[in-house]
């Protein structure tokens, strides 16, 4: 039977053996009380994982996905996309990826197998909502997508003019996007958005509602500079460098 050793080769049964048989329980509970207490003295002196939850961890070449729940007819919805979101993907697109989520505050309805939606804005949101539901979907190539999103987010009063008008301008083919639009496809895709919007924790009170990593974090630093916040988030430190260092000039071309 293999039997342990101390360092210097002196036997542990031998040193349990010498002790007479009433006394070798209080000598087998001394020596497993040492032992716990040079666990705890060397597990303490570790270093401690830093937790943090406002970002996921992630390889050096993965990138940080934000990702925005917004309503197409929300003036801060609008806001977001125009000034913070394209100007900030034109510039760190190596280094983020962008999901979109246009739902908000609606609310679904099913009726007799028939799903519908009340949206805050009224059903030209609804409507505005699911072209840009089916855009996202159709689009592949992600500035593409998000240009597309963007421009038709400056004038949906007439959702389906705004996505023929913008899709032309991009040179997109919209008939893709249409029969998403006039099919249960854009339907089940607002359901989607929904049901990933009512799934965030904290529940959103505010649109939009923008996550980086699936965390929330600051919100409001978020909102206003969400550049600074991708560049705080991003763990390639070489690409960071590079894209972030150059925060002045990002600044000037919004």
């Amino acid at each position: 039977m293999s039997r342990c050793r101390f360092a210097d080769g002196f036997d542990i049964h031998m040193l349990i053996e010498m002790v007479p048989k009433r006394k070798r329980a209080y000598v087998i509970v001394l020596f497993a009380v040492v032992i716990v207490c040079w666990l705890k003295i060397l597990l303490w002196n570790l270093p401690l994982p830093i937790l943090n939850n406002q970002r996921y961890y992630r390889g050096a070449s993965m990138k940080v996905v934000v990702t925005v729940f917004y309503e197409s007819l929300c003036p801060d919805s609008k806001y977001f996309l125009t000034k913070q979101l394209l100007p900030t993907f034109k510039v760190a697109e190596s280094i983020m990826e962008v999901q979109l989520a246009p739902y908000g505050k609606a609310r679904q309805n099913e009726l007799n197998g028939k799903i519908s939606f009340n949206c805050q804005h009224g059903p030209t949101e609804c409507q505005a909502n699911i072209y840009h539901a089916c855009a996202t979907k159709i689009i592949e190539d992600p500035l593409l997508r998000l240009q597309v999103i963007t421009c038709m987010i400056r004038d949906n009063r007439v959702p389906q003019d705004a996505m023929h008008k913008c899709a032309k301008q991009h040179n997109i083919d919209d008939t893709l996007i249409q029969k998403c639009f006039d099919s249960n496809q854009g339907l089940d895709l607002l359901k989607l958005n929904g049901e990933a919007t009512h799934a965030l924790r904290p529940p959103v009170t505010f649109i939009p509602t923008i996550t980086i990593d699936g965390s929330q974090g600051r919100q409001a630093s978020i909102l206003k500079d969400l550049f600074s916040e991708v560049c705080k988030a991003v763990s390639d430190v070489a690409e960071a460098e590079n894209i972030c260092q150059n925060k002045t000039s990002y600044s000037l071309n919004i």
